[in-house]
């Protein structure tokens, strides 16, 4: 009887034996919660920096398209490349022609005058990225066409060009007068650029509402994307023998692909 008393009690769990299981399994389940809590945070950081990607790659890839066809927009001026802030960021424009549009209507050819602007969201404080397409030779080039919103949740949008030696903020002149009367008009004043540089800034902490002027910010560095396309047009133009005569070569462009190539990012 005694025997079988003394293994009955020693079938069971002591408190102090509880008590550590109880503590393991705690330890073990709030291991388990960090890791998930913190797979779920990664995700929702990742997932928009992935949109993000993939939307500048395209409007990139539109960029570069157009670009590498681009020809004169009209007799006044050949291309347009403008500095343009909407409060303190950069919001560049673009307008010239391009071949690279295939004819849909009876009116149209495979010549398309092309803008790119940037507008204000007024709901989100960030800035988006337009394109317009205009197919049919209009008497003011710089308006008219369709329009149609390429990118989002912009910091700001800032174009370079080159003119075979140097790098210029600008390009063109809409004052065709200016640049005639001049008796030694700067390189960046008439005809068309070798390469165009597109630089476009995103906010490295995606998802959330830009703050407004006056609000705190969180300081996180933006997301950059960069690349230069070549106007393989323009050069061609300008490498072609005028009245016979042969032409004389000039300043090759840089060696450039026209894929979106990210710079830097937040942390």
């Amino acid at each position: 009887m005694k025997l079988r008393w003394a293994k009955q009690r020693r079938a069971g769990f002591t408190l102090i034996e509880v008590i550590v299981s109880a503590a393991l399994m705690a330890l073990i389940l709030v291991s388990a919660y960090t890791c998930l809590n913190a797979g779920l945070e990664s995700q929702k950081v990742i997932e928009p920096r992935v949109e993000i990607t993939q939307n500048a790659r395209v409007a990139m890839a539109m960029l570069a398209a157009d670009l590498r066809e681009a020809c004169p927009l009209s007799a006044d001026f050949n291309f347009l490349g403008m500095q343009r802030t909407i409060g303190e960021a950069e919001a560049d424009n673009l307008d010239f022609a391009t071949h690279h549009h295939t004819a849909k209507g009876a009116r149209e050819a495979d010549f398309c005058e092309v803008s790119y602007f940037v507008e204000p969201d007024p709901k989100t404080h960030y800035l988006s990225l337009w394109r317009r397409r205009n197919p049919v030779i209009a008497y003011d080039p710089l308006t008219g066409g369709a329009r149609e919103e390429l990118v989002r949740g912009l910091q700001g949008v800032a174009y370079e060009y080159y003119d075979g030696l140097d790098w210029y903020a600008t390009w063109g002149e809409i004052n065709p007068a200016k640049a005639q009367n001049s008796q030694r008009p700067a390189p960046n004043l008439t005809g068309m650029p070798e390469a165009v540089r597109i630089t476009l800034s995103f906010d490295g902490n995606p998802g959330k509402r830009k703050p407004a002027a006056g609000e705190q910010t969180t300081g996180n560095a933006p997301l950059i994307f960069q690349t230069v396309v070549r106007l393989e047009l323009a050069a061609a133009a300008r490498l072609a023998p005028a009245g016979g005569a042969s032409g004389g070569g000039t300043n090759a462009a840089p060696d450039v692909s026209g894929g979106a190539v990210p710079l830097g990012g937040g942390n």
